[in-house]
């Protein structure tokens, strides 16, 4: 499965976020309900219009991201406590 067969970007959706082709669930969106805890099934029920594989491919495309670019270091996060 190729991701790019599930994720569009388009400058009219979103600001040209990626999301789930023919819909407009980003790929941040369902990577923010696995940050959150959920599991795949929660993501499924909680949005009817995306398959197993359209979950898959955000997670697929995602990782290419991060692969692909160049990130700045993150700033030093201070212990307040």
């Amino acid at each position: 499965m190729s991701w790019r067969e599930h994720i569009v970007c388009n400058p009219d959706i979103l600001c040209g976020k990626p999301t789930i082709k023919g819909t407009r669930i980003s790929v941040e969106l369902i990577l923010q309900g696995f940050a959150s805890g959920w599991r795949m099934e929660d993501i499924l029920e909680a949005y009817p219009r995306l398959g197993r594989e359209d979950v898959l491919a955000a997670l697929a495309c995602a990782a290419e991201i991060v692969h692909t670019h160049r990130f700045e270091p993150l700033p030093e996060v201070l212990d307040e406590s």
